[in-house]
């Protein structure tokens, strides 16, 4: 089976180098058939690989002039930078595309990502909202957090499908044989919570195939309760941030701690901090997928590194080679008699609230 990956070369704080480097890094992932399309200025990546001496015919280029600035209104961007690395990039991805790739990868600006992947890449049938899934590391292995950015106002279909969707996921990509789905909400008592968790509630309890284990709490989500957890787009995006700045602070304290209490275990303990943090870091999931896409999107974070968007490669073979997108249509045509017949039929609309998040990606 070959694969061909289209990646935003121009995408991210650290594009184009970082963006590059990972992709050279990631050439021991490919088969000999596989092939990755770099997306972005052509003499300027042609230079590049001239400057490493690289000439791998497993490494296309694909020309787009203009690149969407982060801080930029998604549709509004979509549309207005029609030969921007993100608009070509989901055009590739498409089934409509002439030469098409099975997955696209960008650490750009998430919400024109989201947006352009709707417009051009369109939803699985069936699929009202795609959300963001994005994989984050804990003390008990990873976990799914779906939605991150993608829907900041869901009704309960659009929660209910997206456990569903990375159920799916923990599955096929992360090897969880039965993984237990959670929903966010203030409380753990049924009684708690507003009615977007209560509906939502009461058809995970419906459905077959779902580990639902119920409601779960912030201080859960660290503590190996749930494997797949499920909340809005707006609550989602926050706790991720959060997360990721908590981690990367108790790292920093930890080692000055040490360096003030004695210096030279600070030498000793170092390899050992540094270990744990790499467990705990991001950057080895290097993307989460737009679930719910005809097509398969990664969007990486947009301080991405050469190591991200590895790593951002090889989950998107894995997705790929997983036929992530054709059980996902399975699963939801299976348990279909669960979602309310009124709710089935309202026709999402791309609008400003594709994604919460216009700057970084849900990391």
């Amino acid at each position: 089976m070959s694969i061909r990956i289209a990646i935003d070369v121009m995408g991210g704080d650290n594009a184009p180098n970082a963006i590059l480097d990972g992709c050279i890094d990631a050439l021991d992932l490919l088969s000999p058939t596989d092939t990755l399309v770099l997306i972005g200025d052509q003499s300027l990546i042609e230079n590049y690989l001239r400057g490493k001496d690289i000439n791998d015919s497993r490494l296309e280029i694909e020309h787009a002039s203009e690149v969407i600035p982060m801080g930029a209104s998604p549709t509004v961007a979509v549309r207005q930078y029609k030969d921007s690395t993100i608009v070509k990039m989901a055009k590739l991805g498409s089934k409509k595309a002439e030469v098409r790739c099975d997955a696209v990868i960008s650490a750009g600006n998430t919400g024109a990502c989201v947006a352009a992947g709707q417009m051009h890449m369109k939803r699985l049938k069936g699929v009202h909202r795609p959300g963001i899934a994005v994989t984050f590391p804990s003390f008990h292995g990873p976990v799914v957090l779906c939605d991150a950015g993608a829907n900041p106002e869901p009704r309960a279909t659009h929660l209910w499908q997206y456990a569903v969707m990375a159920d799916v996921y923990a599955r096929r990509v992360l090897g969880e044989k039965s993984p237990r789905v959670g929903l966010l909400n203030i409380g753990s008592e049924e009684s708690k919570g507003n009615g977007l968790a209560k509906e939502t509630a009461e058809m995970l309890k419906r459905t077959p195939g779902i580990n639902y284990i119920g409601y779960i709490e912030g201080r859960d989500i660290f503590a190996g309760v749930a494997d797949v957890i499920v909340t809005d787009g707006f609550v989602g995006n926050t706790v991720l941030k959060m997360a990721e700045g908590f981690a990367k602070s108790i790292f920093q304290a930890i080692g000055q701690e040490i360096a003030e209490q004695d210096p030279k275990l600070a030498a000793q303990f170092a390899p050992i901090v540094k270990s744990i943090y790499k467990k705990n870091d991001y950057h080895e999931y290097g993307g989460a997928p737009l679930l719910g896409l005809n097509g398969v999107m990664m969007i990486s974070h947009g301080s991405a590194e050469a190591r991200t968007i590895k790593s951002a490669i090889r989950n998107t073979l894995e997705y790929v080679r997983g036929h992530v997108n054709d059980e996902i249509i399975a699963r939801l045509n299976e348990v279909a008699h669960i979602e309310p017949h009124s709710l089935a039929r309202v026709k999402p609309v791309i609008t400003n609230q594709a994604s919460a998040n216009q700057g970084e990606p849900a990391s």
